[in-house]
């Protein structure tokens, strides 16, 4: 998994509205990261229950092994007391913004970049027919751009929420990808 300073001090201003980042915040931000992309481990389902399974479907081969994330909604610690209204949509689609992706690649439209593979795990208490509209109004509106030599398909893990921490959104969700603009750094 790639982060880069830069993308992670661009969310925790733009996104988390924090003036000068300290590097307890910039840390907070990545254990975030670390600790969704593993919760399928912590809070096992009827699938994905070891990082091997997880991971293997998005390095095609060994090569290929740089993985970039983004995880929505972000919050501070203050504002863990009002709880948001986050529909399943509406985190798979801030998943694929550039905005919210823990690394800067310069994603430009003039250059061809596309996902090689992409899983999404969603936190929270969800129903897989949200998981499957989701999907289809995000291929529909055609908001990720894939590898022609490949499946175009986003994978979804579904993971609890961890039950001893509060949190300001009824769902969250991590994505991890293999994108092709990863070679620019």
């Amino acid at each position: 998994v790639v982060l880069d300073n830069t993308a992670l001090n661009r969310i925790a201003t733009d996104r988390l509205h924090i003036q000068n980042p300290s590097f307890s915040q910039i840390n907070q931000l990545v254990s975030t990261i670390m600790s969704a992309s593993t919760t399928t481990l912590r809070y096992p389902g009827y699938m994905n229950n070891d990082l091997i399974g997880l991971i293997a479907s998005l390095i095609p081969t060994p090569r290929l092994h740089f993985l970039m994330t983004g995880y929505t909604p972000l919050t501070t610690d203050q504002s863990v007391a009002s709880v948001r209204k986050t529909t399943v949509l509406d985190v798979m689609r801030r998943l694929l913004q550039p905005k919210n992706v823990m690394v800067s690649t310069g994603r430009d439209r003039q250059t061809n970049h596309c996902y090689i593979a992409i899983l999404n795990i969603i936190q929270g208490e969800v129903d897989p027919t949200q998981v499957h509209k989701s999907l289809q109004r995000i291929r529909e509106r055609k908001l990720a751009n894939f590898i022609p030599w490949g499946p175009a398909s986003i994978q979804v893990a579904l993971s609890r929420k961890s039950p001893y921490l509060p949190s300001a959104h009824r769902v969250s969700g991590l994505m991890m990808a293999n994108h092709t603009s990863i070679s620019s750094l």
